[in-house]
This record gives C-alpha cells, structure tokens and sequence, in this order.
C-alpha cells in the first residue's frame, strides 16, 4: 500500500471512529490495520462506547501448570484433555515398586520398635504420652488408608464409570480422619511430660521413617490442584517426569467462570471505573455479543502485550490491564481474541432497562 493511499485509509477510518464518539483504539503496527481492528473501528456505528481495548478470555485461577513433584517413569495417565477433576484427585501415577519396598520394610520396623517399647511398662504423664503417641499414629495412619480408598474410588469411577457413591463416601471418611488427626495432635501438645527413653526414643524414630516413606509415596501420584478442567495433558505411560521439565505435565484452569483480560489505551482509563457494563465481541462469533462487568483496573501502565505480540513488533501504545467478568461466557473459551466495549453509564442503564 503506497504512504498516500495508507494515510487516506486512515484518515477515513478515523473520522467514521470520531462521528461515532469513539476513543482512542489500539493500532497494530505494520502496513495498514487488522482485521479484528479494521471490525472494531466499523462497529463504532452502531452504538456509542467510552472505549474499546483488545483483550484474551482467561479462567479466573488462570492456567496452571501441574509439574511432577519428583523424578519417575510414567506408569499410568488417567485423564484427558476436557475432563472435569477435583481437586487432589490423582491425574498421573509414577512407578513406585522401589518406594512401596520401603515402605513396608519402615512399616515392620515402626511396629517392631513399639512393641519393643511396650515391653517397658511407664506410669503417670509419661503414660499419658506414650498413649497420645501411640493415638496420633494411628490417626496417620487411619489418614494414609482413606486417602488410598479415596484414590482407588476416583481411579474405579474414572476409569471404569459409575454413580460416584463410593467415591463421594470416600471423601467423607478422609475428612472425619483428617479432623481426627488434628485433634489428636491439639491433645498431644498440652501434655507435660519427662524425656522419652531410649526404647521410646527408637520408636519415635520409626514413625518418622515411616511418615518420610508415605510422604515418598505421596510425591508418585500427581495431583489436581483444584477443582477444574483439563486443557492439556503433555505426558505419555513410559516417559519420564522430572520436576525441572520446561514442559509441564498438565495444564489445568477452573472454566466455571470466564474473564477477559483486556488492555486499554491508558488514555482512556479516567473514564472506565470498577462495576462498569462491557460488551465482549469476538471474530469467532462476529454476530454475538457477551455481557461483562470491569471488576479490576491494574493501577500500572505498561506497553501493550498484546498488540506487539499480533504484529512481531514493539508497540508505542502504553495500555492498562483491565479484567472483566463475564456473565455468560457461553461459547467464549480460554485463550481466545476478543474485543471489549466500554459502556457509558446511560447506555448500561439503557441496556439493564431493556432485557
């Protein structure tokens, strides 16, 4: 496009954006505009908007990134990429032959080591504590199995279907014995008490070994950190996951909600406050729109990311985070190009009157 033609292309486009009471956009760099701008700029003559800024749907949790918490071969990926998961359910199991050996072997030694202790018969407060020692370990333990059944449950349900019952029961018995735990360990501090001896000490160490094994276990099952999506899942059975991987294992969002991180020309922020009506358009979807509300302005001004990241180049437009949530996010998902519309107050309320 030659400079002449360039400059009156943009004069047009401009004086279309102005007659319409439109404000500063952003404008890629690069021989003329682009497409979702160019679509922008032309539907400044439908309605009247403060402002209108490029933006991205993202979940609220933002997207999360699960990393094995040690090293180990893959022995079983039991998601895809769409399935619905809770949070703590197992998604990837590492082979733990090595890991199970030790701990059966800490398991016989812990109760070896008690019972050698048993054999040396205590009065009074150290009674009291060897009896709330001995109540905490089985507290630890009675979690450790509850949390298998409920791994297993969500394992049978994931891979073989179900109702969920069993699953649901699971979950209900791992939270009476976490709450179990906890008092036991509450009831435990407020016992004064003199030093162990030797036999008590060796048993204590024991159940430390044994404690370290399970949590050992604990590190093969990667988990879900939350309740929420899969978006992606980057491993396969056979390979080997390392906590310093670059590419991580899954990735997981909450999609219950959708917002849209958008940036706006730092020249029109004075006119956009908390709690104001937005229309979210996409190209996707060039006949729709999707109600949002401004729920937080960054109070930092920073070069715009994403119209360099759209053209390859650096960009002079200085720009303002601003998330909006979305009402409805109907066919809006994660990652996609949108365009927000700032509303006046006195069209929002006009909007608001007219649904």
């Amino acid at each position: 496009m030659s400079m002449s033609k360039r400059n009156v292309t943009i004069a047009a486009v401009l004086a279309v954006a102005v007659s319409a009471g439109a404000v500063a956009l952003f404008v890629p760099d690069g021989d003329g505009f682009s497409p979702a701008t160019q679509a922008a700029f032309a539907q400044q003559n439908e309605k009247r908007w403060l402002a209108v800024a490029p933006g991205r749907v993202e979940p609220p949790s933002g997207i999360i990134k699960v990393a094995a918490p040690t090293i180990g071969v893959v022995s079983k990926v039991l998601v895809k990429a769409g399935d619905t998961v809770f949070a703590g359910e197992p998604l990837v199991l590492l082979n733990d032959d090595d890991v199970q050996a030790r701990y059966m072997a800490a398991e016989t030694s812990a109760a070896m080591r008690k019972r050698l202790r048993d054999e040396q018969s205590v009065t009074g407060k150290a009674a009291d504590r060897r009896r709330a020692e001995d109540a905490i370990a089985t507290a630890e333990t009675a979690v450790f199995e509850a949390q298998a059944a409920v791994d297993n449950a969500a394992i049978e349900a994931r891979t073989n279907g179900g109702s969920g019952v069993e699953l649901a029961d699971a979950r209900a018995a791992l939270t009476r014995a976490k709450n179990e735990l906890t008092n036991r360990q509450n009831a435990y501090r407020g016992i004064d008490s003199p030093l162990p001896t030797p036999n008590e000490a060796q048993t204590i160490s024991a159940r430390g070994d044994l404690a370290f094994t399970r949590a050992n276990l604990e590190k093969l099952k990667i988990r879900a950190p939350i309740d929420g999506t899969v978006l992606q899942v980057n491993i396969h059975p056979g390979e080997l996951a390392a906590p310093t991987a670059l590419q991580p294992v899954l990735l997981i969002a909450n999609l219950s909600t959708l917002n849209v991180r958008a940036e706006l020309d730092e020249r029109d922020v004075a006119d956009i406050k908390v709690g104001q009506a937005v229309s979210v358009r996409a190209p996707a979807y060039a006949d729709k729109e999707f109600a949002g509300t401004v729920t937080s302005i960054a109070p930092l001004v920073e070069p715009s990311r994403l119209t360099s990241r759209a053209t390859g180049n650096r960009t002079d437009v200085d720009a303002v985070e601003v998330v909006v949530k979305l009402a409805q996010p109907g066919l809006l998902t994660t990652g996609m190009k949108v365009d927000v519309y700032f509303a006046p107050p006195e069209q929002a309320a006009e909007n608001k009157a007219g649904k």
